[in-house]
């Protein structure tokens, strides 16, 4: 029988890992019932915490870093990274950490933050957005000595912790209900290829199609960038190839398409149907609202959190992967309101 780990008796008794966690450390504001319940299954299973994790507990700072790698841009345009950041931190004041938010701007900025962050000392964890630059991060990452969560599928092959949505399964939800809608030439903006959410939202369109024998278009795909800019002139691209619907990589990208489409004197949804990915609150305020793949991404932040203090306190092994499922909201901007979201 394997060894049990913190996540497993948390699983048992209905909790969080982190509160598994604050059981094991005597920590306060752990409701008494909660707390006899998680004593009597580690009585009961023989779990026994990781000692070589616990004895660095009076060497922890509190802390712990968010690193958004080179996109800062992004970080302030973006409405996915306040809401994201919005449960990170969240989650930290209700573990009793302060977040430490580090935003890499050059790479001369990441070849000085990210050893000095690899060092004990600094901070007790780091959750690091998944980004195209990854590599090189997660490769002084991998070889430092603090433990990391990636927020986002990596791109590389390696047993990583990370948190993420299933990217693929809610872009071929969306795109199954537009062909079912009765969509004909349907496009795609992707995000950017470099990265593991713009390769899986793309594999989950041309999934769609394949499962119904549809031939896939290339000249109707193009790369957005994960920027509203981008989409928009993505969106110029493919309007002469007279798309009837578009699925975008992101509800930021679907606003730079709507104002291309718009520009290019074509309606939405008359002329062609628009879904986004995110659910972001801007989402139900363009005009048309947008019909989009909800995430969860303020409860992404939390549980990136949870994950990482179970790393923390029992140790990086087994690699931790947690993937969260998607909703397709449909609004008015697919032009099928009174179609039921197809799942």
């Amino acid at each position: 029988m394997s060894k049990l780990t913190l996540s497993d008796i948390a699983d048992k008794a209905g909790v969080s890992p982190a509160t598994v966690s604050r059981v094991i450390n005597n920590y306060p504001h752990v409701r008494d019932e909660i707390r006899e319940r998680v004593q009597r299954i580690i009585r009961d299973t023989g779990y026994a915490p990781n000692l070589s994790a616990k004895s660095l507990a009076s060497k922890r700072t509190g802390i712990i870093g968010l690193v958004i790698p080179r996109t800062v841009h992004a970080f302030f345009t973006d409405p996915y990274f306040p809401r994201l950041t919005e449960g990170i931190a969240q989650a930290c004041n209700q573990y009793n950490y302060t977040l430490a938010l580090f935003l890499v701007y050059t790479e001369e900025d990441e070849q000085k933050l990210i050893p000095r962050m690899t060092r004990q000392g600094l901070v007790d964890g780091i959750i690091i957005q998944a980004t195209h630059l990854e590599d090189e991060v997660l490769g002084s990452l991998v070889n430092g000595n603090v433990p990391f969560l990636v927020a986002g599928r990596p791109m590389a092959l390696r047993d990583l912790n990370y948190v993420d949505v299933d990217n693929v399964s809610g872009a071929h939800s969306a795109v199954t209900h537009l062909i079912l809608a009765g969509r004909k030439r349907i496009a795609t903006i992707t995000g950017a290829l470099s990265t593991g959410a713009g390769i899986d939202r793309l594999e989950g369109y041309k999934k769609a199609f394949r499962e119904r024998g549809i031939e896939i278009k290339e000249r109707l795909i193009e790369d957005g960038g994960f920027s509203e800019s981008g989409a928009y002139n993505a969106m110029r691209k493919i309007l002469p190839q007279q798309p009837d619907a578009v699925f975008v990589a992101s509800d930021t990208m679907a606003m730079g398409a709507l104002r291309a489409i718009r520009e290019g004197g074509q309606t939405v949804p008359g002329d062609i149907a628009l879904v986004g990915f995110d659910d972001l609150p801007p989402a139900k305020r363009t005009d048309p609202p947008l019909t989009t793949v909800r995430q969860p991404v303020r409860r992404f932040g939390i549980r990136a959190v949870e994950t990482l203090i179970d790393i923390i306190e029992n140790g990086q092994s087994p690699p931790r992967r947690i993937i969260f499922e998607t909703e397709l909201v449909v609004r008015a901007s697919c032009g099928t309101g009174l179609l039921k979201a197809w799942k």
